[in-house]
């Protein structure tokens, strides 16, 4: 955990340009583009052994490459059935465990939905669940920075004051903040260096400066509507 030494550069997921695609190959890679972190894509299951992690945890810090890791899209700790939500838990459990065997130092995810009910009902309960799955992780002596997104529909858990007072309330929690999912999820607002200083302003008055010094960050082009991204 920790702060963070210097501002990163990186690319969601292995370069397109990398021949022979592999989280190996896609590290070596990211540092012969000049860059110096990289984030697994975990989108759709977490598909690195134990073993590999290992063998990437060697080239990363060979190259002096941060990992962070994006846990799958299919979680939703606020899920009606309890099946569904343990099996959130499970994912982003998984997704740190195998981050932290590779060195990585931050795991980012889509906590939730809203599903109609009361936003501060909906707080509750995924504050709860991150708890539990940070004492899992405390447990097996696993520490690694805890991230929900920013996320970019006014539907999905995840706007920005809800993510500092998560952060607030739970230890190894920080915000993952995208930009991108801002400007969507205000309908087109957020995206002037006024706005963006405004943010970052509110994160250090309620977080402190670690929060800025620690900050993980997801930039992109986005497309959306009156619904968000």
């Amino acid at each position: 955990m920790g702060t963070m030494d210097r501002l990163r550069f990186g690319t969601a997921g292995i370069p397109l340009s990398t021949p022979k695609p592999s989280t190996i190959t896609g590290i070596q890679r990211v540092r012969e583009l000049g860059l110096d972190a990289m984030e697994l894509e975990f989108v759709r299951g977490v598909n690195i052994p134990p073993e590999m992690a290992k063998k990437i945890k060697y080239v990363a810090r060979k190259h002096d490459v941060v990992l962070t890791a994006h846990a799958p899209y299919y979680i939703n700790l606020n899920a009606v059935e309890k099946s569904k939500v343990e099996a959130s838990k499970k994912r982003i459990i998984q997704s740190a465990e195998r981050l932290y065997e590779a060195g990585g130092w931050s795991v980012v995810f889509h906590a939730g939905y809203y599903l109609k009910q009361n936003p501060e009902k909906v707080y509750e309960k995924i504050k709860n669940e991150i708890k539990d799955i940070v004492r899992q992780l405390q447990d097996k002596g696993i520490e690694i920075w805890i991230r929900p997104e920013l996320t970019g529909k006014p539907t999905q858990f995840g706007e920005l004051r809800e993510l500092i007072r998560l952060s607030q309330d739970v230890e190894m929690v920080l915000p993952a903040i995208d930009f991108a999912h801002a400007h969507a999820r205000q309908g087109g607002e957020v995206n002037t260096e006024e706005e963006w200083r405004e943010m970052l302003t509110l994160i250090e008055e309620e977080l402190g400066r670690e929060a800025l010094d620690s900050m993980h960050i997801h930039v992109s082009g986005i497309h959306y509507t009156e619904k968000g991204e």
